[in-house]
């Protein structure tokens, strides 16, 4: 173990065979007093960590350590809120679809996918929802004139009572009509931490190809609200990825897509919980669903 000191005060960072490990940060404001900085932690398996929960006040007051039963707090929470119902928007072969779908059967997700929106109605994530018995929408409409019209699209949406849009690798622009009809309910994940590499023509192996041609040494999924224009709505939640120096594109996609599923999953789960509150400034913010006085 080494120790290290910086602006954020001193820390210790630990070493052991391959895993990257990121130590804790504690930025002193007294002698008796501490805030930590939360990061993710990756530690050796032969090292044994004991995790103890914090909780923190929005003033500079001391910490309390506090004893939490998720189980029970996660039940409270479930039970002031309705199961909610998803519109699943996809192209092609849904694997974020299919890890959604799994944890609303499963439980994770307090919620129901009740409809899947496709442009392609014969890919991957399509023949999945028919297989499930999961209605399934074509938008927009294709040159022999099935599919819907944004107006439309919007209507149908609303016949099944839908809460909240997950647009999970669908590659059309999200009609104004329909952000409009559901404002602050459609979520999208993308393969790079925005607002890097994000915007028109930045989708799929594109956007790995581009992070390591710019020699950027992190990338990552980025979830957000939908705006009217692409990769630009309200960031959520950010999870990090090094880039590897000799990973290429389908390497880094691979352990992007990872940290995509499991991701999506909190953050949709944290949706349907109700647990996403906004600034006064416009921007999301995730309670801890152990603590709902913090945030993630």
């Amino acid at each position: 173990m080494e120790a290290h000191s910086s602006i954020f005060g001193n820390y210790s960072t630990i070493h052991g065979p391959k895993t990257p490990c990121y130590a804790l940060k504690f930025a002193s404001f007294s002698s008796s007093k501490q805030v930590l900085l939360r990061t993710h932690l990756s530690f050796p398996s032969n090292i044994a960590i004991t995790e103890k929960r914090l909780r923190i006040r929005t003033s500079v007051e001391e910490v309390h350590s506090e004893i939490v039963g998720p189980n029970v707090l996660e039940d409270s929470v479930r039970a002031k809120v309705r199961r909610k119902n998803l519109a699943v928007f996809v192209s092609g072969g849904g694997s974020n679809f299919k890890s959604l779908h799994e944890a609303t059967v499963n439980g994770f997700i307090h919620g129901d996918i009740s409809v899947l929106v496709t442009n392609k109605p014969d890919c991957g994530g399509a023949e999945f929802a028919r297989d499930k018995g999961i209605p399934v929408i074509l938008f927009p409409k294709v040159k022999d004139g099935s599919g819907l019209s944004s107006k439309d699209l919007v209507n149908a949406i609303r016949s099944y009572k839908v809460d909240f849009i997950v647009l999970a690798g669908y590659l059309k622009l999200i009609p104004t009509e329909l952000i409009r009809a559901f404002p602050r309910s459609i979520l999208n994940i993308h393969p790079s931490l925005l607002p890097a590499f994000g915007g028109k023509g930045y989708y799929g192996m594109k956007v790995h190809k581009a992070v390591i041609a710019s020699g950027a040494r992190y990338s990552g999924p980025t979830i957000h609200f939908v705006d009217e224009e692409y990769d630009r709505g309200r960031i959520l939640a950010q999870r990090i990825v090094p880039v590897l120096p000799n990973d290429t594109a389908e390497e880094l996609a691979a352990r992007v897509l990872h940290e995509e599923h499991k991701l999506y999953k909190e953050v949709v789960a944290a949706l349907c919980e109700e647990r996403i509150i906004w600034r006064e400034d416009g921007v999301p913010l995730i309670q801890c669903k152990e603590n709902l006085s913090l945030y993630k």
